[in-house]
């Protein structure tokens, strides 16, 4: 069995042989019973230890230490990069913000209360042809809300094909009336799935609708608007904005039958200006403008 003292066996010497006992004598008596004359310690004058294979070791050894440090850094700098694009605010597409603004929108009608999204006063401009008083403003009062339908059982039927065309999916309506009692609107909001598709079935309901006939009139007894049937609105009109589609409809109260109102010039203004200044109060509350989406703090970051 070799040992760590060098010589012949495996055919080399060991390396870090033990160095030879103080004081004896190169060519002296072998350890071990080998031949005299055969150097078990040390050897002849000018002989020189064999190379000291370790250092290369030792270099390798730093390379590697070396590496596996740049490799360390590397890492780290791809954590930190990592960690950074987790918590810094996401950016969205033009696609991504239009869908998150579109469930926004939708969510309203879901989270308001009826009175919030019809209030019960709304104020709007006197018709044009007061010309001695462009300032004026009229006022409507609510005299009722109705209670929640599909589009198909509260539009007239042209108007309820393009509707549920789109993908209307609810109807919410209440009934106004001026402040002199003298006309009766009904406004109606359309919740569609998206703006696009609500800007679609807005232009293509108003060239259906013009002054005829457009969302159902919802009548309240006790009230001014008691008689306001179907069969007394004068006119409609369709106006859209984020994901609703608002109509209107207005007539006189009392049970006063169809009329052309266009031959009114007075008439016709005032209905228009309250259907529509109805129609705008509703849309400025379930379409008022969606903050731009900003992560975190936006459903479905």
């Amino acid at each position: 069995m070799a040992t760590d003292y060098g010589g012949t066996y495996g055919g080399q010497p060991w390396h870090d042989a033990q160095p030879p006992y103080p004081g004896r004598p190169y060519g002296g008596p072998s350890y071990s019973g080998l031949p005299h004359g055969r150097p078990s310690y040390g050897g002849p004058p000018g002989w020189e230890p064999p190379p000291d294979h370790g250092l290369p070791r030792r270099r390798r050894t730093r390379l590697l230490a070396i590496t596996v440090l740049a490799l360390g850094g590397l890492g780290l700098v791809g954590f930190g990069a990592g960690v950074w694009v987790r918590v810094a605010p996401r950016k969205f597409t033009a696609a991504q913000q239009q869908q998150i603004s579109d469930w926004e929108f939708g969510q309203r009608w879901r989270d308001l209360p009826a009175g919030t999204i019809f209030p019960g006063s709304v104020s709007y401009p006197a018709p044009t042809a007061l010309d001695d008083a462009p300032s004026l403003m009229l006022s409507a009062q609510r005299v009722g809300v109705a209670k929640q339908a599909s589009c198909a059982s509260a539009t007239d039927p042209a108007v309820a094909a393009v509707l549920d065309g789109d993908g209307c999916s609810a109807m919410l309506r209440a009934t106004y009336v001026d402040g002199t009692d003298s006309y009766v609107v009904t406004v109606g909001a359309a919740v569609l799935p998206d703006a696009g598709q609500a800007a679609t079935a807005v232009h293509a309901i108003a060239g259906t609708v013009g002054l005829g006939p457009a969302v159902h009139a919802v009548p309240f007894p006790g009230t001014a608007a008691a008689d306001f049937t179907d069969k007394q609105r004068q006119l409609s009109g369709v106006l859209s904005a984020g994901t609703y589609v608002v109509l209107y409809t207005v007539g006189y109260t009392g049970s006063r039958p169809r009329e052309q109102v266009t031959a009114d010039s007075y008439a016709d203004g005032e209905m228009t200006s309250a259907g529509t200044g109805v129609a705008h109060e509703v849309l400025s509350v379930l379409a008022a403008p969606v903050p731009p989406p900003r992560c975190p703090g936006t459903p479905g970051c």
